[in-house]
């Protein structure tokens, strides 16, 4: 049964835009209070416009969530300022679109720290104050490509699978210690969200999402769903599932298959901009909002996570998932 969510506070990292940016607004309609984090104060600033007229109320904290100290600080000024934190949303990432041999260390590193250390200083600043209490969520954002890495997305890809290892090594501490603080995961599919066009891009193409698409709005509930039911994890979409099921029975074909489709399917038909700016590095000015340039073939619903949010169907909805699975493997065919 959902939680009550009214005047629940909720910190949100990421929260500018993208996954993050509807997130805020799905909680918002719940009446919580949101403390947005991210690096840019132009989004953050859309952010809390966005959860305001959406009847929720909302504080900025402009933290780079690689910044351990920064984070741990942004925490206990939460607390101070709005109280104690109910649920809290490790959502921030950057990547690079590039083969590794065209990353630099430095690059790598920095996806590195944001992605993956950063979800894992935010939960070190939320159990700072939840274990004391022995209450409270944390939610961490994971995606299909922390079960299979694609191509020409090497840093963030081992960052999911870092995701995927602290999440699980932490689970079980949790189990051992007898908490009553819930962790849990959401795994994604590809999104519509503004990252397209403030990555770094080294491709001679712009870079898209690669299969099927979803509106963050998909990610958003799901994302809300997780910190108010008692879910080890959530699967978004039916590519996620076939992704994660792909890559258990076959691995090496699916080597073979994304190497060969992978590059291409990365990129528009449209040669990038080689003066665009990325966001790798320091936030691009402006208000970019929660969703990208590809809203044109985005799912705004997902049939496999209404199935996964209902399980009390049973059998029944697990037979349902598996003829969706099966039917989208057949088109993309």
């Amino acid at each position: 049964m959902s939680a009550n969510l009214k005047n629940k506070i909720v910190v949100i990292t990421g929260a500018s835009a993208g996954v993050g940016r509807a997130t805020s607004i799905a909680f918002a309609k719940h009446g919580c209070q949101i403390a947005l984090i991210a690096r840019g104060n132009d989004g953050l600033e859309g952010a809390k416009n966005d959860v305001e007229k959406n009847g929720g109320t909302a504080r900025i904290y402009a933290v780079d969530v690689s910044d351990s100290n920064a984070i741990a600080q942004a925490a206990d000024k939460i607390e101070s300022e709005m109280g104690p934190i109910d649920i809290w949303i490790n959502n921030a990432m950057c990547s690079v679109f590039a083969p590794i041999k065209q990353i630099t260390p430095e690059e790598f590193k920095r996806v590195t720290e944001v992605t993956y250390l950063g979800q894992v200083y935010g939960t070190m600043a939320a159990l700072k104050h939840m274990l004391p209490r022995n209450a409270g969520t944390i939610v961490l954002i994971g995606s299909a490509l922390a079960y299979r890495g694609i191509p020409l997305q090497s840093a963030y890809c081992g960052a999911k699978h870092g995701v995927e290892g602290f999440f699980e090594s932490l689970r079980c501490e949790l189990i051992h210690d007898q908490s009553n603080i819930h962790l849990t995961i959401v795994q994604l599919p590809a999104m519509n969200t503004p990252q397209f066009g403030w990555v770094m891009n080294k491709l001679p193409n712009k870079p898209k999402p690669m299969g099927t698409v979803f509106e963050p709005e998909v990610a958003a509930k799901a994302i809300v769903f997780a910190a108010t039911h008692q879910r080890r994890q959530i699967y978004v979409g039916a590519p996620t599932f076939e992704a994660i099921i792909a890559n258990k029975i076959a691995p090496g074909l699916m080597d073979k298959y994304l190497g060969k489709i992978g590059y291409k399917g990365q990129q528009t038909a449209e040669k990038k901009d080689p003066n665009h700016p990325n966001n790798v590095w320091h936030p691009l000015p402006g208000d970019r909002g929660p969703h990208g340039a590809f809203g044109k073939e985005a799912h705004h619903q997902s049939i496999a996570l209404w199935i996964v949010m209902h399980r009390e169907l049973g059998w029944f909805g697990l037979l349902c998932l598996l003829v969706l699975i099966i039917l989208s493997v057949w088109l993309m065919s």
